[in-house]
Protein backbone atom coordinates (compact mmCIF):
# COMPACT_ATOMS: atom_id res chain seq x y z
CA UNK A 1 0.00 0.00 0.00
CA UNK A 2 1.26 3.78 -1.06
CA UNK A 3 2.42 5.39 1.96
CA UNK A 4 1.65 9.14 2.63
CA UNK A 5 3.14 11.78 4.72
CA UNK A 6 1.31 11.81 7.87
CA UNK A 7 -1.45 13.83 8.24
CA UNK A 8 -2.97 13.14 4.73
CA UNK A 9 -6.21 13.46 3.59
CA UNK A 10 -7.81 10.93 1.30
CA UNK A 11 -11.15 11.62 -0.86
CA UNK A 12 -13.53 8.77 -1.59
CA UNK A 13 -15.42 9.43 -4.79
CA UNK A 14 -18.34 6.98 -4.83
CA UNK A 15 -19.66 6.97 -8.93
CA UNK A 16 -21.21 3.02 -8.69
CA UNK A 17 -24.93 4.87 -9.35
CA UNK A 18 -27.16 2.96 -11.83
CA UNK A 19 -28.14 6.93 -12.54
CA UNK A 20 -31.52 5.12 -14.22
CA UNK A 21 -33.47 8.56 -12.88
CA UNK A 22 -31.66 10.18 -15.63
CA UNK A 23 -32.97 8.11 -18.24
CA UNK A 24 -29.06 7.90 -20.47
CA UNK A 25 -29.39 4.43 -20.06
CA UNK A 26 -25.66 4.43 -18.71
CA UNK A 27 -24.17 4.56 -14.87
CA UNK A 28 -24.67 7.80 -13.42
CA UNK A 29 -20.85 8.86 -13.36
CA UNK A 30 -20.59 8.34 -16.98
CA UNK A 31 -23.40 10.94 -18.01
CA UNK A 32 -22.50 14.33 -19.50
CA UNK A 33 -22.49 17.42 -18.09
CA UNK A 34 -20.59 20.28 -20.26
CA UNK A 35 -19.01 18.05 -22.80
CA UNK A 36 -17.26 15.85 -19.94
CA UNK A 37 -18.81 13.19 -17.70
CA UNK A 38 -20.15 13.99 -14.02
CA UNK A 39 -17.18 11.68 -12.77
CA UNK A 40 -14.52 14.06 -14.55
CA UNK A 41 -16.36 16.97 -12.98
CA UNK A 42 -16.15 15.63 -9.33
CA UNK A 43 -12.41 14.65 -9.42
CA UNK A 44 -11.36 17.88 -11.18
CA UNK A 45 -13.57 19.52 -8.19
CA UNK A 46 -10.94 17.62 -6.15
CA UNK A 47 -7.64 18.26 -7.59
CA UNK A 48 -8.51 21.98 -7.76
CA UNK A 49 -9.50 22.39 -3.72
CA UNK A 50 -5.67 21.19 -3.50
CA UNK A 51 -6.94 20.01 0.30
CA UNK A 52 -6.39 15.98 -1.00
CA UNK A 53 -2.84 13.90 -1.33
CA UNK A 54 -5.12 10.46 -2.60
CA UNK A 55 -8.31 10.19 -4.55
CA UNK A 56 -10.21 6.49 -4.89
CA UNK A 57 -13.08 6.24 -6.91
CA UNK A 58 -15.47 3.42 -6.35
CA UNK A 59 -16.97 2.42 -9.99
CA UNK A 60 -19.28 -0.38 -11.56
CA UNK A 61 -17.73 -3.98 -11.64
CA UNK A 62 -16.49 -4.72 -15.01
CA UNK A 63 -17.27 -0.82 -16.68
CA UNK A 64 -14.49 -0.37 -19.00
CA UNK A 65 -15.75 3.00 -20.31
CA UNK A 66 -15.31 4.24 -16.75
CA UNK A 67 -11.77 2.55 -16.27
CA UNK A 68 -10.83 3.91 -19.27
CA UNK A 69 -11.48 7.11 -17.64
CA UNK A 70 -10.27 6.95 -14.56
CA UNK A 71 -7.17 5.82 -16.30
CA UNK A 72 -6.76 9.66 -17.55
CA UNK A 73 -8.11 10.77 -14.44
CA UNK A 74 -5.17 9.08 -12.76
CA UNK A 75 -2.77 10.71 -14.57
CA UNK A 76 -4.22 13.90 -14.01
CA UNK A 77 -4.00 13.34 -10.35
CA UNK A 78 -0.27 11.96 -10.61
CA UNK A 79 0.45 15.55 -12.60
CA UNK A 80 -0.75 17.21 -9.62
CA UNK A 81 1.45 15.13 -6.57
CA UNK A 82 -1.87 12.80 -6.17
CA UNK A 83 -2.08 8.90 -5.93
CA UNK A 84 -5.07 7.77 -7.64
CA UNK A 85 -6.86 4.16 -6.97
CA UNK A 86 -9.98 2.46 -8.26
CA UNK A 87 -12.20 -0.44 -6.77
CA UNK A 88 -15.51 -2.05 -7.93
CA UNK A 89 -18.38 -0.15 -6.12
CA UNK A 90 -20.67 -2.55 -4.36
CA UNK A 91 -24.45 -3.39 -4.23
CA UNK A 92 -25.10 -0.55 -1.75
CA UNK A 93 -23.23 2.77 -1.29
CA UNK A 94 -22.22 1.75 1.93
CA UNK A 95 -20.53 -1.23 0.21
CA UNK A 96 -18.56 0.82 -2.20
CA UNK A 97 -17.34 3.47 0.58
CA UNK A 98 -15.85 0.32 2.69
CA UNK A 99 -14.34 -1.19 -0.01
CA UNK A 100 -12.39 2.16 -1.18
CA UNK A 101 -11.56 2.90 2.69
CA UNK A 102 -9.22 -0.29 2.12
CA UNK A 103 -7.56 0.95 -0.72
CA UNK A 104 -6.71 4.42 1.91
CA UNK A 105 -3.17 4.84 2.19
CA UNK A 106 -0.57 4.36 5.07
CA UNK A 107 -0.19 8.17 6.72
CA UNK A 108 -3.45 9.25 5.64
CA UNK A 109 -5.70 10.36 9.03
CA UNK A 110 -8.55 12.08 7.75
CA UNK A 111 -10.91 11.66 4.61
CA UNK A 112 -13.90 12.55 2.88
CA UNK A 113 -16.72 10.95 0.88
CA UNK A 114 -18.11 12.08 -1.88
CA UNK A 115 -21.18 11.76 -4.55
CA UNK A 116 -19.58 11.60 -8.67
CA UNK A 117 -23.36 13.06 -8.61
CA UNK A 118 -22.48 16.33 -6.81
CA UNK A 119 -19.72 17.71 -9.59
CA UNK A 120 -19.88 21.34 -9.17
CA UNK A 121 -19.13 21.56 -5.06
CA UNK A 122 -16.72 24.72 -5.15
CA UNK A 123 -13.29 25.02 -3.43
CA UNK A 124 -14.66 26.35 -0.45
CA UNK A 125 -16.73 23.73 0.66
CA UNK A 126 -13.91 21.19 0.54
CA UNK A 127 -11.36 23.80 2.37
CA UNK A 128 -14.08 24.17 5.10
CA UNK A 129 -14.51 21.12 5.98
CA UNK A 130 -10.76 20.44 5.99
CA UNK A 131 -10.30 23.06 8.26
CA UNK A 132 -12.67 21.73 10.82
CA UNK A 133 -11.04 18.22 10.44
CA UNK A 134 -7.86 20.09 11.57
CA UNK A 135 -9.05 21.72 14.46
CA UNK A 136 -10.51 18.75 16.10
CA UNK A 137 -13.67 17.56 14.61
CA UNK A 138 -14.03 13.51 13.91
CA UNK A 139 -16.57 14.26 11.52
CA UNK A 140 -17.83 17.09 9.40
CA UNK A 141 -20.90 17.73 6.76
CA UNK A 142 -21.61 20.43 5.21
CA UNK A 143 -25.01 21.56 4.80
CA UNK A 144 -27.74 24.11 3.68
CA UNK A 145 -30.70 25.98 6.04
CA UNK A 146 -33.89 24.62 4.84
CA UNK A 147 -36.45 27.03 3.47
CA UNK A 148 -39.80 25.26 2.57
CA UNK A 149 -41.67 23.94 5.37
CA UNK A 150 -41.37 20.39 6.07
CA UNK A 151 -43.67 18.33 7.91
CA UNK A 152 -44.21 14.86 9.20
CA UNK A 153 -46.58 12.37 8.01
CA UNK A 154 -47.81 9.39 8.26
CA UNK A 155 -50.39 7.01 5.41
CA UNK A 156 -54.06 8.17 5.60
CA UNK A 157 -57.66 7.62 3.83
CA UNK A 158 -60.81 9.37 3.92
CA UNK A 159 -64.08 7.55 3.73
CA UNK A 160 -64.56 8.88 0.14
CA UNK A 161 -61.20 9.63 -1.49
CA UNK A 162 -60.02 6.03 -0.57
CA UNK A 163 -56.22 5.36 0.42
CA UNK A 164 -53.45 7.01 -0.86
CA UNK A 165 -53.40 10.24 1.29
CA UNK A 166 -50.92 11.19 4.11
CA UNK A 167 -51.94 12.93 7.15
CA UNK A 168 -49.68 16.23 9.34
CA UNK A 169 -48.52 14.59 12.42
CA UNK A 170 -45.82 17.40 12.87
CA UNK A 171 -43.78 20.35 11.54
CA UNK A 172 -40.68 20.43 13.18
CA UNK A 173 -39.38 23.78 13.34
CA UNK A 174 -37.85 25.16 10.33
CA UNK A 175 -34.84 26.71 11.92
CA UNK A 176 -33.42 23.66 13.39
CA UNK A 177 -32.98 21.87 10.02
CA UNK A 178 -30.68 21.26 7.59
CA UNK A 179 -30.60 19.60 4.09
CA UNK A 180 -26.76 17.63 4.07
CA UNK A 181 -24.25 17.06 1.05
CA UNK A 182 -20.93 15.94 0.34
CA UNK A 183 -18.30 15.31 0.82
CA UNK A 184 -18.51 14.60 4.21
CA UNK A 185 -15.06 14.71 5.98
CA UNK A 186 -14.07 12.29 8.80
CA UNK A 187 -11.07 11.24 11.25
CA UNK A 188 -10.52 8.19 9.13
CA UNK A 189 -10.32 6.07 12.46
CA UNK A 190 -13.46 7.09 13.83
CA UNK A 191 -15.27 6.28 10.35
CA UNK A 192 -13.56 2.98 10.41
CA UNK A 193 -14.95 2.21 13.79
CA UNK A 194 -18.58 3.23 12.53
CA UNK A 195 -18.43 1.32 9.10
CA UNK A 196 -17.49 -1.78 11.85
CA UNK A 197 -19.84 -1.22 14.11
CA UNK A 198 -22.62 -0.87 11.28
CA UNK A 199 -21.66 -4.28 10.24
CA UNK A 200 -23.53 -5.38 13.78
CA UNK A 201 -27.31 -3.42 12.79
CA UNK A 202 -29.99 -5.60 11.98
CA UNK A 203 -31.67 -5.01 8.82
CA UNK A 204 -34.00 -2.52 10.15
CA UNK A 205 -31.53 -0.24 11.98
CA UNK A 206 -29.19 -0.55 8.87
CA UNK A 207 -32.37 0.60 6.60
CA UNK A 208 -32.36 3.93 8.47
CA UNK A 209 -28.79 4.76 7.61
CA UNK A 210 -28.78 7.10 4.50
CA UNK A 211 -25.59 9.03 4.90
CA UNK A 212 -21.83 8.60 6.38
CA UNK A 213 -22.69 11.21 9.08
CA UNK A 214 -25.21 8.68 10.74
CA UNK A 215 -23.04 5.68 10.93
CA UNK A 216 -21.03 8.16 13.13
CA UNK A 217 -23.84 9.51 15.00
CA UNK A 218 -24.58 6.01 15.85
CA UNK A 219 -21.50 5.78 17.95
CA UNK A 220 -22.03 8.85 19.93
CA UNK A 221 -19.58 11.26 18.64
CA UNK A 222 -20.34 15.02 17.45
CA UNK A 223 -20.86 15.68 13.94
CA UNK A 224 -19.95 19.36 13.10
CA UNK A 225 -22.10 21.40 10.38
CA UNK A 226 -20.16 23.72 7.92
CA UNK A 227 -21.91 26.20 5.34
CA UNK A 228 -22.25 24.25 2.19
CA UNK A 229 -23.53 25.55 -1.47
CA UNK A 230 -26.24 25.78 -3.39
CA UNK A 231 -24.03 24.78 -6.44
CA UNK A 232 -23.34 21.57 -4.24
CA UNK A 233 -27.09 19.84 -5.45
CA UNK A 234 -27.06 16.27 -6.42
CA UNK A 235 -28.25 15.46 -9.92
CA UNK A 236 -30.81 12.99 -9.99
CA UNK A 237 -33.18 13.76 -12.38
CA UNK A 238 -33.36 15.19 -15.63
CA UNK A 239 -34.31 18.20 -14.57
CA UNK A 240 -31.07 18.50 -12.13
CA UNK A 241 -28.83 18.10 -14.97
CA UNK A 242 -30.96 20.76 -16.87
CA UNK A 243 -29.82 23.31 -14.28
CA UNK A 244 -26.19 22.25 -14.19
CA UNK A 245 -25.56 22.29 -17.85
CA UNK A 246 -27.36 25.94 -17.47
CA UNK A 247 -24.71 27.21 -14.70
CA UNK A 248 -21.70 25.91 -16.87
CA UNK A 249 -22.74 27.73 -20.57
CA UNK A 250 -22.90 31.47 -21.39
CA UNK A 251 -21.49 35.07 -20.11
CA UNK A 252 -22.84 34.26 -16.66
CA UNK A 253 -21.06 31.26 -15.58
CA UNK A 254 -18.17 32.91 -13.53
CA UNK A 255 -20.98 34.17 -11.26
CA UNK A 256 -22.88 31.02 -11.32
CA UNK A 257 -19.36 28.50 -10.79
CA UNK A 258 -18.29 28.93 -7.16
CA UNK A 259 -13.82 29.15 -6.76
Amino acid sequence: MTEMKAGSCAVVIVAAGSGQRLGHGVPKARVPLGGEALLVHAVRGVLKSGIAAQICVAIPAGDEELTAMCGKLGAEAATAGLAFSVVEGGAQRSDSVYAALAKVAEGVTTVMIHDAARPLVPSGVFNRIAAALKDGAKAVIPALAVSDTVKTVVPANLPATGAGLEKVVGTPARNQLRAVQTPQGFELATLRRAYAHALTLDDEAASRITDDAMLVEALGEDVYVVQGSTHSFKITTPMDLLLAEAMLEGPLRPRWIEG
